[in-house]
């Protein structure tokens, strides 16, 4: 069975364009959808995302909707925790795909480290 994990220095997530998630104002409260506008760069790439080291410069304080936990994903998303593995594995490959490609090898990194 495959297991989510974070795989360090991808930074697929932390392409924030807001063209690319129309549905934002869905799972977000006014405040943090304010809060996620703010963090986007003229890139479309997070302000606290840090290119060359590829690590967030915030990770110890970053909000809430950068956070892959079981109470956050059941309150924005509605995932109960025993999807949340599978939820986190097809969400981490559907926006590394769109960032880096099919064959990247953040792919290929993301799904050695989760066992696919």
């Amino acid at each position: 069975m495959a297991n989510w994990q974070c795989v360090k220095q991808c930074g697929a997530c932390c392409h924030l364009d807001p063209t690319d998630r129309p549905e934002l104002a869905d799972y977000l409260t006014p405040e943090e959808l304010e809060m996620y506008l703010s963090m986007v760069g003229e890139d479309g790439w997070c302000i606290n995302f840090d290119h060359i080291t590829r690590e967030c410069r915030i990770y110890a304080q970053r909000p809430r909707f950068c956070r892959v936990e079981t109470e956050t994903f059941q309150d924005m998303y509605g995932i109960e925790p025993e999807e949340l593995n599978d939820f986190a594995i097809d969400c981490c490959r559907q926006q590394i795909e769109a960032v880096y490609g099919d064959r990247s090898l953040e792919m290929l990194r993301f799904d050695k480290a989760v066992g696919i």
